[in-house]
């Protein structure tokens, strides 16, 4: 256990080191959440305007590692304000999508395992992911039934309710409500 640990803190220093580095990663900043644990890291997402959520939005989160990175994945939990989203649960802010959940069998069948966790996923990608998940959410099996709901009834042009809560959580994040 230890060595896989150490293996994965090895990795999780250099995956933080090239983000940190790059220069061609739009909307995404990362580093420790606390300097003494490689396996939590602070992020703040900068959402553009080409999402619903216009105006643009920094939210911060949290992406926590296990020890046995890459082989399990990490957890993605947004800090306050927790963004409405259909793949956010409202109430912990921890963020729902397939490249997240363990690489094994959907008991309930909606993923394939192509679709869930793999050891070929980054902090990158996953982030990225992310970012894109807010310009095309997924309201087929939601974290968050009520955004869910919101955003087919705006689709269907029934109203712009999931607008105006997306607007919200923007003047939150930037401080303004």
């Amino acid at each position: 256990m230890a060595s896989s640990s150490g293996a994965a803190a090895t990795l999780l220093g250099r995956q933080l080191k090239e983000m940190q580095t790059a220069k061609d990663i739009p909307g995404i900043s990362c580093g420790l959440a606390n300097d003494q644990n490689i396996f939590e890291w602070e992020v703040m997402l900068m959402i553009n305007d080409d999402t619903k959520y216009y105006g643009g939005a920094n939210f911060r989160a949290r992406l926590r590692f296990p020890p046995e990175y890459p082989l399990l994945p990490p957890s993605l939990t947004f800090l306050d304000p927790v963004p409405f989203h259909p793949n956010i649960y409202p109430d912990t802010g921890l963020l729902c999508i397939s490249i997240l959940h363990p690489p094994e069998e959907d008991k309930y069948g909606y993923e394939s395992a192509a679709e869930r966790w793999s050891p070929v996923q980054t902090p990158e990608t996953i982030l990225l992911s992310v970012i894109s998940l807010f310009a095309s959410p997924n309201d087929e099996s939601p974290a968050n039934p009520e955004a869910a709901k919101l955003l087919r009834d705006e689709r269907a042009g029934l109203n712009k309710e999931y607008r105006k809560r997306c607007r919200k959580c923007v003047r939150e994040s930037l401080g303004e409500d």
